[in-house]
């Protein structure tokens, strides 16, 4: 598949499909304009292991989201509009400067609604040398036929996967059918990297990583997005189950999840997981004591 640019005139990047012309100046639900926005571009070292090791993961923020979940430890970027705007060739040039730092890959952040603009900065830093992989960091609310615009150019799929039930959805992110949606983007990105691969040090080279932030007072919700995911993907599926949830932004007003994550809702989802025996992926320890996001994984 391919997109012009034009096509901005009537964006439906997303499940939202707002129909706006950005290309004219109009803004959509995710706030993005006709120009590429960032928050920041550095090498972060908190993502899954594989990826970050300890050299870090050559993180790309983009500014704006099409969800607004009221829990958004980046909410700053995501719904405050934090950012600049930068054209496609500093775009490629900055993939170029975190390879140069070390980066074990280009990780993009919530930049679905730069898809097309991402394709042509991937092109031109590739022509100019770019070979690590290229991350796709995803919240898992993607339109499949988006995603096949992509195919070709992203190495590794880190979605969210972050309800099962849709009034939860429409609550905390404002989102209509986000388990439909979400569940059908996971299997393209699963159609597209079928397999594994990692390189001598294990740094994933390709693959598919699905991540779960588990919620205070919503264990069930996770429950039944791991049943599923056992039912209906691969048997050595790659799972990253996250604790680090801590209340922030409009969370801290919203009496169910004001809170963070008990250690009973903890050690409640650690052995659900190995009770379905799920064998490949991470669980993230729960620090109870933590008042910032201070993530560790356990393998």
């Amino acid at each position: 598949m391919k997109f012009n640019l034009k096509e901005l005139e009537k964006c439906n990047l997303c499940p939202r499909r707002c129909n706006v012309n950005r290309l004219n100046g109009e803004i959509g639900y995710c706030k993005a304009g006709n120009k590429v926005k960032i928050a920041k571009a550095c090498l972060h070292y908190f993502e899954e292991p594989c990826l970050s090791d300890e050299d870090g993961a050559g993180t790309i923020f983009f500014t704006g989201c099409n969800l607004s979940c009221k829990f958004c430890q980046n909410y700053k970027i995501s719904q405050n509009d934090l950012g600049r705007e930068i054209d496609v060739e500093e775009l490629a040039s900055i993939m170029l400067k975190l390879q140069d730092e070390g980066a074990n890959n280009i990780d993009l952040v919530t930049g679905f609604m730069y898809i097309p603009q991402i394709i042509e900065a991937i092109k031109l830093a590739k022509k100019e040398g770019l070979t690590i992989p290229i991350v796709y960091n995803s919240s898992g609310y993607e339109l499949v036929e988006s995603l096949k615009l992509l195919e070709g150019f992203i190495d590794i799929y880190l979605p969210d996967f972050k309800y099962y039930y849709d009034e939860l959805a429409r609550n905390l992110s404002n989102a209509e059918n986000y388990f439909k949606i979400a569940k059908s983007a996971i299997k393209e990105m699963m159609r597209q990297i079928p397999y594994e691969e990692y390189d001598e040090n294990g740094i994933m080279k390709k693959g598919v990583i699905i991540r779960h932030l588990v919620l205070p007072n919503h264990i069930q919700n996770s429950k039944q997005i791991l049943k599923w995911i056992k039912k209906n993907l691969k048997e050595d599926v790659k799972l990253s189950i996250m604790a680090q949830y801590f209340p922030t932004y409009k969370a801290i007003e919203e009496g169910d999840i004001n809170r963070k994550l008990t250690s009973e809702e903890f050690n409640d989802i650690e052995n659900f997981v190995y009770n379905l025996n799920f064998k490949n992926g991470y669980i993230q320890y729960l620090e109870e004591n933590e008042e910032q996001y201070v993530p560790n994984f356990e393998e």
